[in-house]
């Protein structure tokens, strides 16, 4: 919070206090004294003086996305696979070569001096021995052809001084490969109420990347310097080669975005680009920017409306504040759509999304039939409101079905529900848990929960959670007036 007030007949007004710091000061001996890493906090003061602190851990938190509420984590450890790890692997050989490699990297270093007009200090070169080790550490083993540039230069950076030699990124030494390592190679997580239907989309061109966050074969050799990086990748989908390059990091969590086939063509890529002029010269800070042309393999999304033409490389789409029914039959021009979210709109129809690759799908359904939604193989995540009871049954048959949101949903019989033996994340309101808590099916696999609604509070959610198993005795509250 950020703000000032003004006291009547005062000549100045006052700033508000650092209150993230207070709260911090506050918190801290609270989480001593439970335990607890992190912790949820919500205080209620009223004008009158009176207030109401409820403390307790992290578990139970307010959401702040449509719908409010809360959201309750039964188990914290769950995270949800990632569609690549279904994907075809690929069967290619790599397309690198690390005697060509070496070579087209010697003609690159001459061709930038040239440019330049002097050549640039590299640090020494890695030795087989450190190669052998930074593999052994990282569990993983480089492509041949980034192990033959390592043993002309260990990275491009000479203390502080960064060359930035490969497509603008600074080359990595071997000891700081084995450092960004750990990170990399792990999915980022955002946290139930983002990822319960989030997407990670197709690069392109397609099945070369497989379709994750982040994979333990993606080896970062590269860095941007701004949380992004570019990755040797060691487990290519169906169409890759080992050891392409792609480009990974926080820009890219909703999927990486492919390079080149290997270390070997990007390295002659440059070349090219310096022998057709295809650069910029910093002369004051002695710095060469290529001029490449890159491909954006991260989605290609609409908000508004179901364009004329829809593209075929088109793999989301939000239809936001429709005036009527959205016909979706157009969508079908797009083979590859992975998203489709209908804000604060509707369709009577949802036949068309039966042939399309859609995992997460928010709607507004004029009445209730979900059957053209039996049997989908992709769908992982449904938002659905309706404007008539509608029978879950057809759900029965989704094979992927991780995520759903019925908060908005008249449904005929909530326990179908206990048939959904993959659901991990479900949000109703607070009818319709009390419903299927009193006839006692819940999915049986549950790890978060969403109690919706813009008028419950935290202790509201503290009674779903403690009734769903989570020991809620612990919760601090402190009640009075100042």
């Amino acid at each position: 919070m950020t703000g000032r007030y003004t006291v009547p007949g005062a000549c100045h007004s006052v700033g508000l206090p650092r209150l993230h710091d207070l709260l911090t000061d506050l918190a801290e001996p609270i989480r001593e004294e439970r335990g607890w890493d992190t912790i949820s906090w919500e205080m209620d003061c009223l004008p009158s003086g009176e207030y109401r602190l409820v403390v307790f851990k992290q578990s139970v938190g307010r959401v702040t996305s449509a719908g409010g509420g809360y959201q309750i984590v039964l188990d914290p450890a769950c995270r949800l696979p990632q569609p690549g790890l279904r994907q075809e692997a690929c069967t290619s050989a790599p397309a690198g070569d690390p005697e060509s490699a070496t070579g087209l990297f010697r003609t690159y270093l001459d061709r930038r001096a040239a440019v330049l007009g002097h050549r640039e200090e590299l640090p020494p070169p890695a030795t087989s021995q450190a190669l052998d080790a930074a593999e052994q550490r990282i569990g993983r083993t480089l492509p041949a052809d980034l192990r033959a540039l390592y043993l002309i230069a260990d990275g491009d950076a000479v203390g502080l001084d960064a060359r930035y030699l490969i497509d603008g990124y600074t080359w990595l030494s071997l000891d700081s490969v084995v450092r960004e390592y750990g990170e990399g190679s792990q999915r980022p997580w955002s946290g139930w109420d983002l990822e319960w239907d989030a997407v990670v989309f197709d690069a392109t061109p397609a099945d070369t990347v497989r379709r994750c966050a982040g994979h333990p074969d993606w080896i970062r050799f590269a860095s941007g310097e701004d949380g992004n990086y570019l990755a040797v990748d060691m487990a290519p989908a169906r169409d890759g080669r080992p050891g392409q390059v792609i480009v990974t990091g926080c820009d890219y969590d909703d999927g990486p975005a492919y390079v080149a086939d290997s270390v070997t063509s990007l390295v002659r890529d440059h070349i090219d680009l310096l022998e057709k002029g295809a650069y910029e010269y910093e002369e004051e800070d002695d710095y060469l920017c290529l001029l490449r042309e890159r491909r954006d393999a991260r989605t290609r999304q609409i908000i508004g409306g179901i364009p004329d033409e829809v593209p075929a490389t088109l793999q989301a789409i939000h239809i936001n504040d429709a005036a009527g029914p959205v016909d979706l039959r157009p969508l079908g021009a797009a083979p590859g759509l992975r998203l489709l979210h209908l804000n604060r709109s509707r369709t009577a129809d949802l036949t068309p999304v039966r042939d399309l690759p859609v995992e997460s799908l928010r709607v507004v359904l004029d009445g209730g039939d979900l059957t053209p939604l039996a049997g989908h193989p992709h769908l992982t995540a449904l938002d659905v409101s309706t404007t008539a009871p509608a029978d879950l049954t057809p759900l029965h048959s989704l094979p992927h079905m991780h995520g759903l949101d019925l908060a908005g949903a008249d449904v005929r019989d909530l326990t179908v529900l206990a048939g959904l033996p993959n659901l991990r994340y479900l949000a109703l309101d607070q009818r319709q848990w009390a419903v299927l808590l009193r006839d006692g099916k819940l999915p049986p696999a549950l790890a978060a929960v969403r109690l919706a609604g813009d008028d419950v509070t935290i202790e509201d959610a503290l009674t779903l959670a403690s009734r769903l198993g989570l020991d809620t005795g612990a919760a601090l509250r402190v009640a009075g007036t100042l």
